[in-house]
């Protein structure tokens, strides 16, 4: 059985001022493009099984530069959406809630259509892509790619690992950089984490 690979995409403005950035679609920065550059010699010459991103640009441009040509958008991988703290700092949120925490406290509500989601909420979306890794890597000889976001992988790695959708708070991960999920002993594992085209 292959790997599952988790790529965070390259960097944007929102992830420079560390504003929340989850249904708006910004374009990576220059340097984003060329951490999502520095990614391909990490990917090459390897066998996927399946390449799936985010509907969002910054994930699919992300995916396009690395080298990732066969990518299908999968929804289920768009951010954990933030609701009412869509584009604030935490800063600004603990300006009025100063102990505040998303991994326990969530987010208000949104405009129409962004209700925000808990931890389990994101959960539950991660699970469902987990559920088409595990397909594609039963069929399939090779690893599965997933190109997305901080938060969302990070519930997506803790899941894959057993552990509760909140516990992705453990595993910080940064922009434009390659993890391996992989297996020992039939049990899942880290196997690489947050390696980046610098560090090769």
């Amino acid at each position: 059985m292959g790997d599952l690979l988790l790529v965070r995409h390259g960097e944007t403005e929102w992830s420079v001022s560390g504003q929340h950035t989850s249904w708006t679609d910004l374009p990576l920065t220059h340097h984003g493009e060329q951490q999502a550059k520095s990614l391909a010699p990490l990917l090459a010459g390897q066998t996927f099984a399946r390449v799936l991103t985010s509907p969002l640009e910054r994930a699919v441009r992300t995916a396009e530069l690395a080298g990732l040509t066969d990518s299908v958008v999968h929804p289920d991988l768009h951010e954990w959406d933030y609701g009412g703290y869509e584009g604030v700092t935490t800063r600004e949120i603990h300006r009025t809630r100063p102990d505040w925490y998303l991994w326990t406290d969530g987010v208000p509500p949104g405009p129409e259509g962004h209700p925000g989601e808990s931890p389990e909420e994101v959960g539950l979306r991660a699970d469902r892509v987990l559920s088409c890794v595990d397909a594609a890597l039963g069929n399939r000889s090779g690893d599965v790619v997933l190109v997305a976001h901080a938060h969302f992988l990070r519930v997506l790695a803790a899941r894959r690992l057993g552990l509760p959708a909140g516990d992705g708070r453990l595993f910080q991960l940064a922009t434009g950089t390659v993890s391996r999920l992989s297996t020992e002993h039939g049990r899942p594992v880290i196997a690489q984490w947050n390696a980046s085209g610098t560090s090769v």
